[in-house]
Formats: structure tokens, sequence, C-alpha cells
């Protein structure tokens, strides 16, 4: 088990909080597979593409397509457990709530932007990595590598 470190606000801190470059590296990696999944001519294209948005991070103990390329995992900060689907979606509503916005010409694509631009502000300025999605999920995300070294 991950021995977990307490803070001020007595929520527990797991870390090291994974590199903003491999977050945002891992997320554009499954923002591709978003967009090869709207392109498929289907009706239910875009249903699947804002569910796998949602779900991602759910799959394989908290790790998305991308985050698996990367290596990264998303934790719950309480438990230090790969998070569930249910997780995944509080900790992803921000954006699957601009992908919606993005569907939207004009208006709909300037409030994606200001939702994406502020979740980005927040993962850059917050001392544990965690953006608005992080903590109302109570989430982390970890470096795979080093969360496995913690482990053993």
């Amino acid at each position: 088990m991950l021995a977990l470190q307490g803070d001020e606000s007595g929520i527990p801190l797991l870390s090291p909080k994974a590199n903003i470059l491999n977050r945002f590296i891992a997320k554009f990696l499954d923002l591709l597979i978003v967009s090869a999944i709207g392109q498929i001519p289907l009706k239910v294209s875009f249903l699947a593409a804002l569910t796998y948005i949602l779900i991602s991070d759910g799959f394989v103990g908290g790790q998305s397509l991308g985050k698996q390329i990367i290596g990264l995992q998303v934790v719950s900060s309480e438990t230090g457990e790969g998070i569930s689907f249910r997780d995944s979606i509080i900790r992803n509503m921000p954006l699957g709530l601009a992908f919606l916005f993005f569907q939207i010409p004009y208006l709909g694509w300037l409030l994606a932007l200001l939702i994406l631009t502020f979740e980005s502000l927040l993962l850059i300025g917050n001392p544990k990595g965690r953006r608005a999605g992080d903590e109302l999920a109570k989430t982390q995300i970890l470096d795979y590598t080093v969360f496995e070294t913690f482990k053993k």
C-alpha cells in the first residue's frame, strides 16, 4: 500500500505529482482518440466520443489510453488506489461540458476555450497538480513508474 502524507487540510497528499508536460501529452493522445471516434460516420459517434471523455480514466485502474502510453495513473487522493468509472465521470465532467459546448459554433467554442483554459491554469498553479475535476472527484495524477516504486 502506498504511504500517504497528510497536508494542513486533512486530505492526504500523494507525492510526487505528475509532470505537467506528460499530462498534456496524455490528454492530447486521448483527444486524438476522441477525434477519431467522432469521425466515424454513425449517429452514435458523438455520444461514443463524449462517453470516452467521461469514462476514460476509469480503465485499467485509473489509466486512459493516453495515460497508459505516457505512464500516468489517476488515483484517489483518499485511498491511493486507481479510480473507478464513477470517479472518472466526476473528474472529467468539466471536459465533457467543454466538449458539449464545442459543438455550438462561436459562442460555444468560446465557452469551451474558457473551461479548458481555467482547467489548465488550475493544473499549472495548484501545488498538488489538481484541476477542478480532480478537486471534485478527490483524485490526483501520478507518474505510474514512481507510483509503482512507492507501492513496493
